[in-house]
């Protein structure tokens, strides 16, 4: 069986649920914090996964990792926390998180849009870029996530969703070297 076909189910029912209580907003900020300590701490995922360390430790991990008692999505959380412990299948929150994170955005057009660029960017620069971004998807909410990478030396890189815009000066000085070789 597909391992990513395990965690959609449980999102999807997750979602229903929390769109039957009408709290898939706290638990879309929930799963988000979930996923984020999962980024973050290198040996959540392995704690998770070890059979030794008792079930009831392991459900206070993620409910601290998810800010647990912060939200309205609490109950729902704890009961899906407890589902998973039932079923024995708290080693893969973090694929559920991040499988509901998918769910909710798709189902709310929310686009995750990433900019990276060599220098910081000023206000009116990232509300121009915005606004070039907004025109082009048209109808949906975006969430960006701006870093900063030296490496591209010049300009920026653009990611929304799975398509790419590279408007660096690495890329450009590369596609130049590809067609010196040639």
């Amino acid at each position: 069986m597909d391992k990513g076909l395990i965690p959609r189910r449980y999102a999807k029912a997750l979602y229903e649920v929390g769109e039957q209580r009408n709290v898939n907003d706290s638990l879309y900020d929930t799963m988000q914090k979930l996923a984020a300590a999962f980024a973050a701490n290198n040996s959540l995922a392995p704690t998770m996964a070890n059979p030794f360390v008792p079930v009831a430790d392991k459900v206070s991990l993620l409910e601290t990792a998810a800010g647990f008692g912060k939200n309205g999505a609490d109950a729902t959380f704890a009961d899906f926390t407890k589902l998973l412990a039932d079923n024995r299948r708290l080693d893969i929150a973090r694929d559920i998180a991040l499988a509901f994170i998918d769910l909710y955005r798709t189902r709310h057009n929310i686009y995750k849009v990433a900019v990276a660029s060599a220098a910081p960017l000023g206000d009116a620069e990232k509300k121009r870029l915005q606004d070039i971004i907004a025109a082009h998807i048209g109808k949906g909410t975006m969430e960006y996530d701006y870093t900063v990478d030296p490496s591209l030396i010049g300009g920026f890189t653009v990611t929304v969703n799975s398509e790419r815009l590279d408007a660096s000066v690495a890329n450009r000085l590369k596609q130049i070297r590809l067609q010196l070789v040639d």
